[in-house]
Formats: structure tokens, sequence, C-alpha cells
């Protein structure tokens, strides 16, 4: 979810990214014409191209580099190795890292171009905390556009559960976890002490820069009833952001977070659609998850785009 107003007042000497007021964000998004048929807006930059020297990207190794569909193509259907397949075939990947499971999580979903509630200032993802521009990079509404806005809809495997009305230039298999590590004060203060891989290349190098985010573009791996999916995290929430004990904690605690039947997640439709969730918006979906890393992730759907884009103001 975008920077809260508990999050926006930081010590000087910090980098700090300008908060949009989201009707100034919808503004802008009209404008553009972003919203205008979900497409894809050609005077965004190049997310494939390399950052400047000051928002490096997140590089995952052993995640080779692949070629964005064009407008035209469709995102080739998974293998039933892959992911959870019509018959609910779940991955038999077995991820080798310590990272410990989060059980029976309740996951609400979220979608890039959603607008929950234009008077909060973490209500739209527009925008998201570790992108000033999330939609406009992403390619649009990862939805369909209706006479209210962006909407969500159903995803299905028949086509790599990717939007059916655009073509995303970032990865459409991307969720939140409450801790923002840049944007929040205690999360950035408390990161190296706290993120398992902080002591590790390259994030070691980044101790007490905020230019650099330790979360973003992070693989997660999510179980539901038999279906196993993967995704990256792209935004921090929902309703905490720095919710140390229950993301990073090895003792299956409960997220902090009161709101939203307790949730603890966010998931894309993407997601939602390869979990296979009850319901496309709801808030009753429990899951499993666990960080993994990116040489653990095997073939899918959520390997045909791999975002690893920096943080942008």
């Amino acid at each position: 979810m975008p920077t809260s107003s508990d999050r926006t007042r930081r010590p000087s000497g910090r980098r700090v990214r300008a908060r949009v007021p989201i009707t100034a964000a919808l503004a802008v998004v009209v404008a553009t014409g972003l919203l205008a048929g979900c497409s894809v807006d050609a005077g965004a930059p190049d997310r494939t191209a390399q950052p400047s020297a000051s928002h490096t990207p997140l590089l995952r190794t052993g995640v080779p580099p692949v070629a964005l569909p064009s407008a035209s193509s469709t995102p080739p259907a998974p293998s039933a190795s892959g992911a959870a397949g019509a018959a609910g075939t779940p991955d038999a990947t077995v991820p080798t890292s310590a990272s410990p499971w989060h059980t029976r999580i309740v996951s609400t979903t979220f979608w890039v171009g959603e607008v929950f509630d234009p008077d909060a200032s973490d209500g739209s993802q527009v925008l998201s905390t570790y992108d000033g521009k999330w939609q406009a990079h992403y390619g649009g509404c990862d939805g369909v556009v209706s006479g209210t806005g962006c909407e969500t809809e159903r995803r299905t495997a028949a086509n790599g559960w990717f939007p059916t009305a655009m073509t995303p230039r970032e990865n459409p298999f991307y969720l939140d976890l409450p801790y923002d590590d840049v944007n929040d004060r205690t999360g950035f203060a408390d990161r190296d002490a706290v993120v398992p891989w902080s002591s590790s290349a390259p994030y070691s190098a980044h101790a007490g820069d905020q230019g650099f985010s330790f979360m973003k573009n992070r693989w997660v791996m999510i179980r539901k009833d038999g279906h196993v999916c993967y995704g990256q995290i792209e935004d921090a929430g929902p309703g905490q952001y720095h919710d140390a004990a229950y993301v990073f904690g090895t003792d299956d605690a409960r997220p902090a977070n009161k709101r939203y039947n307790g949730a603890g997640m966010d998931v894309s439709p993407a997601l939602n659609g390869c979990l296979g969730f009850a319901e496309v918006n709801g808030e009753d979906d429990r899951v499993d998850w666990r960080f993994v890393e990116a040489g653990e992730v095997p073939a899918g759907p959520w390997r045909t785009i791999v975002t690893t884009s920096g943080l942008t103001e």
C-alpha cells in the first residue's frame, strides 16, 4: 500500500518520496490516458532498461532475463510442474532455504490501479511505497476499466492467469507484506537488524541507504489447498508497515493488523486465480507462505516477466 501519513515525516538527510494526494494521482491517470482501455502507456519508461546508479535494481541470481510478450501475444499456459493446473496439481519443487512457513494467513486481493479509498493516504494502488508511478510502469490498470475506474477480474489458467485487457510490463504475480523498509521510519531504522538477508550481498552494501530496498522484488512461495504459486513483493501492507515479528518471525506469529479480517498479505489478481481463491475480492481466503530465493523459483507463469526495477520516485 502507498505511504501512510505516519510515514511521511522523516529525519532530514534521508531519502524522501513526495506523497502524491490520491485525487491528484487520479487526475494524472486520467490525463495520461492510463485508464482509457487499460492500455500500455507509450510514454512510460522502459522498465527493462538498467535504472540509474541511484536506483540500482534488485537483480536476482538464478533468474534469467525473459522477453516481454508483445501486445498481441498470449502468455504461455503453465505446465503441470509450474503451477496448480486444471486439476489442482501442486508444484513439486521443495525450496531448500531455511525460511519458515507462515500458516493460515488471511490474504486479501489488491491490484495495480485500484482505488479503494480516495480519502485515505494508503487507499490507492496507482502508486506503491516503492514506486511513485507504479501504474504507469506496470503498463496500466491490472484489470478491467469500468465507469467507476479500474476493477479486478477473475483470472484463469487458460492464459497463465495474466490480465485479459492489457499486457503488463512487470510481473503480474505480485504481493505485499506489512513491512516497508524504505518509507516507514521504524521499518527503515530496524531493517538491518530484522531482515534475514540484510547481511548478504547485495544488501549488506546498502546499510543505511534509503535509496535501496531490501524487500522490493523478493520472491515468496504461497500455497493454498494444494495449489502452489510464486510472486514478488512490490508494495507494503495491509494495514501495518513494520510488523517484523510476523513477517520475519520464526514462530508463526499472527499479523498485527486487525483490519480486513486481520489480513497479513495482499495478493494480485494473478495470484488470486493461481491459488484458487474463493473470492475475487474478499477477505476470507487463507494461505501459507514463506520467503524463497530466486534460484528456488521453478518455471511457471510467474517467470514470464520478472520485475527487476529499483525504487522510483
